[in-house]
């Protein structure tokens, strides 16, 4: 099967600028991602930019790049114009890695893909895995998904979900062992030719309230399928503590 994958990474990061040129381990964060992403086996993979100076380090390391603008609200947009620049078919299965993943295995970059082949009454695939634990369950900062009987998406929040009216009262209970509580993976594949229409959306009301671009998709009525993450995903980079944490497991 064939698929491509995005690695959308911009410089201006609020709690740490210039994240995708930090070095872990001696490289830069992105050339770590974008090992990740030649792990899965795509056909291709390019990083998307609006900053000259990620574009160079790119490019040092013998990576493909595509310079997009700087407008861009979301990851999504800039995947959305590479697709264009590039002249990629519409059903041309597209991958977005996030940047900020220098240890997202190579085998879930290639699921969400094998995924969105299988499934092709959705718009969007993705992943989630298990939360087993309450502190990871009521932190807003973890994206949540319930799912409908076949595995496609039913809601995502930041609260928990889904809400356990009684057990919930007692915050000394454990969590229920039927709550099958699932913590949502930000991987996902798309058709290069939805990624048109969806930047054409406006955003939608329960996207502004979560903060969570993926509800425009339920809220205009299309499908997004969920499967469970065949590994563990990894450490994503968002603060300082993240990164020393991703420096002493790549060196281990």
């Amino acid at each position: 099967m064939d698929f491509k994958v995005v690695i959308p990474a911009r410089y201006a990061s609020t709690r740490l600028p210039g994240k995708p040129l930090l070095l872990i381990a001696g490289k830069p964060m992105i050339q770590h991602v974008f090992e990740r992403a030649r792990l899965s086996g795509a056909s291709e993979t390019v990083v998307a930019t609006d900053d000259q100076r990620i574009a160079d380090v790119v490019a040092g390391f013998g990576g493909e790049v595509c310079m997009t603008s700087a407008e861009h609200r979301s990851g999504t947009d800039r995947i959305a114009e590479v697709v264009k620049r590039l002249g990629w078919a519409d059903d041309e299965i597209v991958v977005n890695l996030q940047g900020d993943e220098p240890t997202m295995p190579g085998a879930l970059v290639k699921q969400v893909a094998l995924d969105m082949a299988r499934h092709t009454d959705a718009v969007i695939t993705t992943l989630s895995t298990t939360i087993s634990d309450r502190d990871t369950l009521f932190d807003p900062h973890v994206v949540k998904v319930v799912t409908d009987s076949a595995g496609y998406a039913l809601y995502f929040s930041r609260a928990p979900i889904p809400w356990h009216r009684d057990e919930f009262l007692h915050p000394d209970r454990p969590l229920p062992e039927a709550g099958h509580f699932q913590r949502h993976i930000g991987l996902y594949a798309y058709r290069a030719g939805f990624l048109e229409q969806f930047v054409n959306w406006p955003p939608a009301p329960l996207e502004i309230a979560e903060s969570l671009e993926q509800l425009r998709v339920i809220w205009h009525g299309k499908r997004i399928h969920v499967s469970e993450a065949i590994e563990v995903p990894g450490q994503g980079v968002d603060t300082r503590d993240d990164l020393k944490r991703v420096e002493i497991s790549l060196k281990g």
